[in-house]
């Protein structure tokens, strides 16, 4: 089995406190070319600027087996300077306007240190206090001296932290999936043929993984992403059926979302390994959302897809929560899954 130690947790970290919204995400993309280049027979940065990797297998007839995690996250994007210091912006990718107020931001490339404001509670209406939360309402302030452009992405200044059994950080959906991509490289089993998307624009339109499937043209594929746990007290009394993934419980495995109907096969199979070999799991109920799952699926002639989320609370805020544990089990359902995984699989009928 596979852990994660120090080595991993610093990656983690060195790539929640990255900015890369999506449109701009060159800083992700850095440490993740600096990260496989020594691990994989062929790298390649395509025309939208997902990092595709490749590693032979040693069998003649193996699975093409794709892998995708996304690299970009929700953020802001300045569109108007209204001088004296203050930007307008507007939000990229699925951001609650009501997380916004007083949040102190990074601005653009030097990452600019800068707050979210609005007028004060002391000198608003009640018809203004009404709209606060609205995006158009705000502003970024860097000081009198701040300068930004137009089109400069900006993103939340929460450092990663780890507290315990948890991890706190933005931008967890889906840098921890990347990390685990990049531990799949380094221990690739020799009995497929491993090909990793670190995919750009998958907050705004699964925009990047539609490209590497076509590329790729897998036999099957896995979207490794960061899923909302809906596991915080209930106070209106009725039963939670839909996304009830938990902190603590293991691997989410997918079975259908907005995007995707997961292929059972792959379901099936995932859950067979998690029991024969005593890793905790979950299942991620029917519900909203999506993965890159939704956009490989209907590459080329079509592609058997599965995805698998480690959980994580306060998905696109600030700041997201996730276990230690969870993450550690989650790569290695998906470490032991590949290496037994056999073509039979897709060949079996649906």
């Amino acid at each position: 089995m596979l852990s994660i130690g120090q080595p991993q947790i610093k990656l983690l970290e060195k790539l929640c406190n990255a900015m890369s919204v999506s449109g701009d995400e060159g800083e992700v993309r850095r440490i993740v070319l600096e990260e496989v280049k020594p691990y994989a027979d062929e790298v390649k940065v395509d025309a939208l600027g997902s990092v595709l990797v490749h590693k032979k297998s040693v069998g003649r007839k193996s699975l093409r087996v794709l892998f995708d995690a996304h690299m970009d996250e929700v953020g802001f994007m300045i569109v108007h300077d209204d001088d004296e210091g203050f930007f307008q912006f507007e939000t990229v990718g699925g951001i609650d306007a009501r997380h916004l107020i007083g949040k102190q931001v990074i601005v653009g490339k030097n990452h600019v240190v800068g707050v979210i404001g609005a007028k004060p509670i002391h000198l608003t209406t009640a018809e203004e206090r009404k709209n606060t939360s609205e995006v158009d309402a705000l502003r970024i302030d860097l000081g009198p001296e701040g300068k930004a452009n137009a089109g400069d992405r900006a993103t939340f200044a929460t450092k990663f932290k780890r507290v315990g059994p948890s991890i706190m950080a933005k931008a967890i959906d889906d840098r921890i999936g990347v990390a685990t991509l990049i531990e799949l490289l380094k221990n690739a089993p020799k009995n497929i043929e491993l090909c990793l998307s670190f995919s750009v624009q998958e907050e705004i339109g699964l925009r990047g993984a539609k490209v590497a499937g076509y590329y790729f043209d897998p036999d099957l594929a896995i979207a490794v992403d960061s899923t909302p746990a809906r596991d915080l007290p209930d106070f209106d009394g009725h039963e939670n059926f839909t996304y009830n993934t938990k902190l603590g419980l293991g691997p989410a495995i997918y079975m259908a979302n907005s995007s995707t109907v997961d292929d059972p096969r792959l379901v099936k199979f995932l859950e067979e390994t998690a029991i024969k070999n005593k890793i905790p799991y979950q299942f991620r109920q029917p519900g909203g959302g999506g993965t890159n799952a939704g956009a490989i699926q209907q590459s080329r002639a079509g592609v058997p897809v599965v995805s698998v989320s480690v959980p994580h609370r306060y998905t696109h805020s600030p700041i997201s929560v996730s276990r230690v544990e969870d993450w550690k089990n989650t790569l290695n359902l998906l470490h032991t899954a590949l290496k037994q995984i056999d073509p039979s699989l897709v060949k079996s009928k649906l």
